[in-house]
């Protein structure tokens, strides 16, 4: 094993060209992992526990017992309501992102069931525009919301964003409130609302729906924050603690009720939703 590991390494190091779906180094231990292996792990490391991030249909798979019986508002797609322009037009930027992860926006939501008890669930996608939260993603996040109102059903909200949406300016901001108003309606009905939190989680989604579960999950070692501890150091000019906006410095400070590796997400899902509904 330890000769395997070592022309592994000589492989990255001598910088030969590697197919990027046969190898995938791990941010957490800089072990090179065979991708079919990681995939089989639900993308976790196998040798340090390190959670990569994942696309949301897989999560779909892993949460669902037959993934969607029914997806919601599949088609809707982002319109470019203020003209927006950075280094490229906002509609280019939103036809890349479709085309690069196979879906209208960054967020998949639907009806199934966890182990035979009906759920709507929202699940985001970091890959399309950092998982940003658009005008798209507010609505069909308060769309889903509102169906488990209706069917009386508890709502799942699993988090990965990198926050509100720049180029929809005020518009995305707007989703904040509406996401939030809808969650208080769910909860005026006595339906539970879990929040599944992942890397990352920050900015405007966390300011909103992320932190306002009956129970908050997060993956381990995720990064959770409203502004990134960059931009927290520099405002303050101060050294940040260690772990700063981890799963793990969360839960320690009372932000976070439980962290529950990938692998065990299902099993304690189902429980929580025994004991709740």
């Amino acid at each position: 094993m330890a000769w395997f590991r070592k022309e592994k390494q000589k492989l990255v190091s001598q910088k030969r060209e590697i197919a990027a779906d046969v190898w995938e180094k791990c941010d957490g231990c800089g072990e090179i992992l065979f991708v079919r292996r990681l995939a089989e792990n639900l993308r976790v490391c196998p040798e340090c526990g390190h959670h990569f991030r994942m696309p949301a249909d897989d999560y779909v798979s892993l949460l669902l017992d037959d993934g969607f019986e029914e997806e919601f508002d599949a088609g809707l797609r982002s319109a470019d309501p203020l003209g927006f322009v950075d280094s490229k037009p906002y509609v280019r930027r939103v036809e890349q992102a479709e085309s690069k992860v196979g879906t209208r926006d960054a967020v998949l939501t639907g009806a199934g069931s966890i182990e035979g008890r009906p759920v709507c669930l929202a699940v985001m996608d970091f890959k399309f525009i950092g998982g940003s939260m658009g005008s798209v993603v507010g609505e069909k996040i308060t769309r889903m919301i509102e169906r488990s109102v209706d069917r009386q059903a508890p709502a799942l909200i699993l988090s990965a964003s990198g926050g509100a949406r720049m180029q929809e300016g005020i518009f995305s901001l707007m989703q904040l409130a509406k996401t939030s108003a809808a969650l208080q309606r769910l909860s005026e009905a006595g339906l539970p609302f879990l929040s599944i939190l992942t890397h990352p989680t920050t900015g405007g989604v966390t300011a909103s729906y992320a932190m306002l579960g009956d129970v908050n999950l997060a993956e381990p070692g995720a990064l959770i924050g409203f502004a990134g501890p960059r931009v927290i150091k520099e405002t303050i000019r101060q050294d940040l603690p260690d772990g700063f906006q981890t799963s793990e410095f969360l839960l320690e400070h009372g932000m976070l009720d439980t962290i529950v590796p990938r692998s065990e997400l299902k099993g304690t899902i189902a429980t929580l939703l025994g004991h709740m509904c």
